[in-house]
C-alpha cells in the first residue's frame, strides 16, 4: 500500500488513508504495509504550514498492490507525465489505484477513468466532468469502486472508501474494528448531496442516533416503520422524512444494510448455520439471506464465510 503525495499535501487526506491502512494497535493489528512516495523524494510542503520528508520516489509504485492518491492540490493543472506514466504502468501490472477527493483528476488525466463512472468532491464535480467528458461523473455518491480503480467524494468520504476496501480485502468484522478505533460508523449511508447544502441545523431532539442505536441492538426482532416511528414518538411520515434528511436513505434501506452487515460479521466470527444467522439478524430465512446476499455483497453466504471466516 503506497500513498502518492504532491505538494502542498493535505495532511488530513493523507491521514485518512494512513489511519485506516497504516494504524497498528494492540486491538487492531494492521494487515497492510503503508508507505508514502512522491514524484521527487525529499522535503514536501503541506497545506498545514509544515513540511514532511518523503524518502521514496515513483519507483515505490512498482511493487505496490494498491496506490492511494490522497487528494491532488494542483487539480486545475496538468499532472506530470512521469506520474501518469507510472500510474498507467502500475495499473497494467494489476495494481489497484485509489483516489481520494481531487485525486480523481490524476486518474482521469492518466486515462484510467475513460468510459467509467467516477466521483470527486461535489465542488469539483462539474470541473471534472467538463475537463474529462469521457468520464461519467456521479456527483452524489460517496465513492465508486470498480475493483481496479476507485474514487471518493470529499476528504471524509475517503475514509468511507478506505473502510469499504478493507471490508472487501479482509471482511466486515475487521473493517468494523478499525472504524470503532476511529470512533466512526463502519458505513455511512446516502450520498454527498446531503452535505453539499447548508440546511438549518436540526434540533437536538431531532437526532436519529438514539433510535439507530436501539434498532441495531434489536435486529432479530420485527422492526417495521410503524414500530420505529412509535419508538421515536413520531408519525411514520415524519420519521421517513428525517431518515432521508439525515441519512440520505429510507428506513427500510438503512435497516436492510444493518442486517446484512450483522450477518457478515456472524458469518466471519461464528460457525452458526446460515438459517440461524438469518434469524438472528432479522432476515427470517436462509432463502431470504441468500437472495439479499446476491445483491449485496454480490456473493453467497457460504462463499463469503469461506473467504473471511475467522473460526
Amino acid at each position: 500500500m503506497v500513498a502518492l503525495l504532491a505538494p502542498p499535501q493535505s495532511p488530513f487526506e493523507l491521514g485518512c488513508a494512513a489511519e485506516v491502512f497504516g494504524a497498528d494497535s494492540q486491538d487492531v493489528p494492521s494487515r497492510y504495509r503503508f508507505r508514502v512516495c512522491a514524484e521527487r523524494p525529499g522535503r514536501l510542503l503541506t497545506t498545514a504550514g509544515f513540511a514532511m520528508f518523503v524518502e521514496e520516489g515513483l519507483s515505490a509504485l512498482r511493487d505496490a498492490d494498491t496506490v492511494v492518491i490522497p487528494g491532488w492540490p494542483r487539480h486545475g493543472t496538468a499532472v506530470p507525465t512521469a506520474v501518469t506514466e507510472a500510474l498507467r504502468a502500475a495499473h497494467r501490472r494489476g495494481t489497484r489505484i485509489v483516489a481520494i477527493c481531487t485525486g480523481a483528476f490524476v486518474l482521469a488525466q492518466a486515462g484510467l477513468l475513460d468510459g467509467r463512472r467516477a466521483t470527486t468532491h461535489w465542488r469539483s464535480a462539474s470541473r471534472l466532468a467538463a475537463a474529462f467528458p469521457e468520464v461519467q461523473v456521479d456527483a452524489d455518491v460517496l465513492f465508486v469502486d470498480h475493483g481496479d480503480v476507485a474514487t471518493s467524494a470529499g476528504s471524509g468520504a475517503g475514509i468511507d472508501l478506505c473502510l469499504h476496501l478493507v471490508r472487501s480485502d479482509h471482511g466486515a468484522a475487521y473493517a468494523a474494528q478499525i472504524a470503532r478505533n476511529m470512533v466512526l460508523p463502519p458505513r455511512r449511508e446516502g450520498g454527498q448531496h446531503q452535505y453539499a447544502a447548508q440546511p438549518a441545523p436540526a434540533k437536538a431532539d431531532e437526532s436519529l442516533a438514539p433510535l439507530l442505536d436501539w434498532a441495531t441492538s434489536r435486529l432479530g426482532s420485527p422492526l417495521t416503520l410503524d414500530r420505529l416511528a412509535e419508538r421515536a414518538g413520531l408519525s411514520s411520515r415524519t420519521l421517513a422524512r428525517r431518515f432521508t434528511e439525515q441519512l440520505g436513505v429510507s428506513p427500510g434501506r438503512w435497516l436492510l444494510r444493518q442486517r446484512l452487515d450483522a450477518a457478515r460479521v456472524l458469518l466471519e466470527q461464528t460457525d452458526l448455520p446460515v438459517e440461524a444467522v438469518a434469524t438472528r439478524v432479522g432476515l427470517v430465512s436462509a432463502v431470504n439471506l441468500r437472495r439479499r446476499f446476491r445483491t449485496y455483497p454480490g456473493t453467497t453466504p457460504g462463499a463469503y464465510r469461506r473467504a473471511f471466516s475467522r473460526t
